[in-house]
């Protein structure tokens, strides 16, 4: 394996010095950034070669008025909030969900299916799971709502706040953002989507575009297939990540995604609205969708002041420029989302690499 990591620096250092100018490559991958990190992968690589962290974390990428919605509905005394443990501190307008556990019935659940079963444990309340991440956990979402019809079910429901990762990296690329010169694409959702979803982004931007694994290895080796096509002056379309990622993905994952969602216009953090990036229940799925229970709409609204985890999240900042980064803004006391999340950009930035 050393030998490997060796020859993939060795490739990469001639491509960077062929190249003779600044690389731009941004891992799409909230893991792959803190996998980075703890790895001390940057310290290995030429100085003409930057990473940048991109909307790879499903709960930095989560907007304001998202936030603010399920906020709203902890408020409610008939109903209990269920949710993932990243999102219980990222902050709203008025609070976090943390804050409001002492008045309001929030449970932090380890999974979907977790969530359900509250909502069966607790029939005299309304439970509504916060759905928030990329293609990966998207399936399971969908199983537990499918379920949860065919049980009848009926005071379980989702805010779904799903996201789709390649309308993203098109929206990252139509806003001529010169600054990324080829994507690391993320390994789990690859999974899902397949490594053919990144076709339009190689054939309709002329980047790069490779899925790697989280080993050092892996992302070493993804990274020098990058460098070898930009030294080239190719960009192809890649998988690193054979033993798990196929052309076409999980196809039965897709089906039943396919199956319960349907992607609508949705907000990101930084991006601001994207077309058909975000999934919203399928009509016959509509009395579990909680938006529409409670008459709720997800509004844009105004970020937190000062806090700039929209542009880090676009790769046009790193972390410490920020002039809240690791002074107001801390993982003890977080001001926005990028530093409360572990897969963060702040975040890994705070643990691993302040000084880098």
């Amino acid at each position: 394996m050393l030998d490997r990591i060796n020859k993939a620096q060795r490739d990469i250092n001639t491509a960077c010095e062929t190249l003779g100018r600044q690389i731009n490559i941004m891992e799409v991958c909230g893991t792959h950034t803190v996998s980075i990190f703890r790895n001390g992968i940057r310290s290995i690589l030429p100085k003409n070669l930057k990473l940048l962290s991109g909307p790879g974390c499903p709960v930095c990428v989560t907007d304001q008025g998202y936030i603010d919605a399920v906020l709203q509905l902890a408020d409610r005394d008939d109903c209990i909030i269920a949710t993932y443990g990243d999102m219980i501190r990222v902050p709203g307008k008025e609070g976090s969900l943390e804050t409001k556990q002492a008045k309001a019935n929030v449970k932090i659940v380890l999974s979907s299916e977790d969530a359900l079963r509250l909502a069966k444990d607790n029939p005299e309340k309304i439970v509504i799971f916060v759905a928030v991440g990329f293609e990966t956990t998207t399936p399971a979402t969908a199983v537990v709502v499918k379920e949860a019809a065919a049980g009848a079910i009926y005071n379980f429901c989702i805010l779904s706040g799903h996201k789709l990762v390649v309308p993203a990296m098109r929206a990252l690329l139509s806003e001529k953002n010169d600054n990324i010169n080829a994507f690391l694409c993320p390994g789990h959702v690859s999974a899902i989507i397949g490594y053919g979803a990144f076709a339009e982004i190689v054939e309709y931007f002329d980047r790069p575009c490779v899925v790697a694994g989280f080993e050092p290895v892996q992302i070493i080796e993804g990274l020098c297939e990058i460098c070898r096509q930009l030294s080239a002056g190719k960009a192809e379309l890649k998988s690193m990540y054979s033993a798990v990622v196929t052309e076409k993905g999980n196809v039965a994952a897709q089906k039943i995604t396919d199956e319960c969602f349907e992607p609508v216009d949705g907000y990101w953090r930084g991006l601001g609205k994207i077309p058909k990036s975000t999934l919203k229940l399928k009509d016959e799925y509509s009395r579990f969708d909680a938006f529409e229970r409670f008459g709720i709409t997800e509004e844009p609204s105004e970020e937190i002041a000062g806090c700039r985890c929209g542009e880090v999240l676009c790769g046009l900042i790193e972390p410490p420029e920020c002039g809240l980064f690791g002074r107001s803004c801390t993982p003890q006391e977080p001001v926005g989302p990028c530093m409360v999340s572990s897969e963060g950009a702040c975040a890994a930035w705070f643990k691993y690499g302040r000084d880098k």
